[in-house]
């Protein structure tokens, strides 16, 4: 029986869990341990975990269902497992490089993210983690009523549209993006979300992919948008994961946001990544 131990991060946001072998079929009491310590704690890893992909399927879907990924072709024989690929010549924009929560431009955006190292730089490559619960929590009082019952406009445009594909170094990506026209189009989500699991409240806009607010001009939206966005990553509420090859990550989408970091050219750095399927965000208001 697994015995399952948690090293917490400052704020208790991120967490690192002990004692378990992932590439193991998991008990349901082991399987709601590590749901209860990814509630709390919002990101999770696990070090020195050696998974085939199949394995990593496994465990990922313990998590949930799994969820759509546009734009981004995946394994030829894995059709949920994307390789996050950076190759040492590599010289265009990095991949997911802007802060952002995934998919948020869907109807039903991820409730999770997952991502298992292989292949590591020696140094940069991190992954860096915003706390939208206290994102939320540490706004200005009239930055708080503002906000309040407002929607934000969604889209995918500015990395996946045709044009932004071309933008982002087109063909001379590793990765293989597939832009569309659907790119363009737009979904409106509250700007404060309500977890459906734990009742607490995100700021929940990110710069990669919302684009306005309802009710707003244009010069209005991107002042407010500016605002939040410039208080979301102040250090206080970033967490910057260090990577070593065979770490299994996973994050909770409804209340963090996240973005890659470079630094490492002329090094490879190969992860896989799945998404889990959500639901429709709700306001907290």
């Amino acid at each position: 029986m697994a015995k399952l131990s948690v090293i917490p991060h400052p704020n208790n946001f991120g967490a690192r869990i002990d004692g378990v072998d992932t590439s193991e079929k998991l008990s349901k009491k082991v399987i709601k341990e590590i749901r209860e310590i990814w509630l709390a704690h919002q990101v999770v890893y696990f070090a020195d975990q050696f998974l085939s992909h199949d394995e990593l399927i496994r465990f990922s879907s313990t998590i949930g269902a799994f969820g759509d990924d546009p734009y981004v072709k995946s394994l030829d024989d894995y059709p949920n497992i994307v390789e996050v690929r950076r190759e040492p010549n590599e010289r265009v924009k990095l991949f997911g490089g802007t802060w952002h929560s995934d998919w948020s431009f869907q109807a039903e955006p991820p409730d999770a993210t997952v991502l298992h190292s292989k292949i590591i730089p020696p140094y940069g490559g991190e992954t860096n983690f915003c706390d939208g619960i206290r994102a939320y929590e540490s706004l200005p009082a009239d930055m708080k009523r503002e906000i309040q019952g407002l929607s934000a406009i969604h889209s995918a445009r500015k990395p996946y549209s045709r044009e932004g594909v071309e933008a982002g170094g087109g063909s001379d990506r590793t990765m293989t993006l597939l832009p569309s026209d659907k790119a363009w189009d737009i979904q409106a989500h509250p700007i404060v979300r309500s977890h459906p699991e734990t009742g607490r409240h995100s700021l929940w806009v990110n710069p990669l992919y919302t684009i306005g607010i309802e009710g707003y001009n244009e010069a209005n939206s991107q002042r407010l948008l500016n605002n939040l966005f410039n208080h979301m990553i102040d250090e206080d509420l970033i967490y910057r994961h260090r990577w070593k090859p065979n770490m299994l990550l996973f994050w909770d989408n409804r209340t963090v946001l996240h973005s890659a970091s470079g630094r490492y050219d002329g090094h490879r750095r190969v992860l896989h990544r799945l998404t889990i399927a959500g639901s429709q965000p709700q306001s907290a208001s």
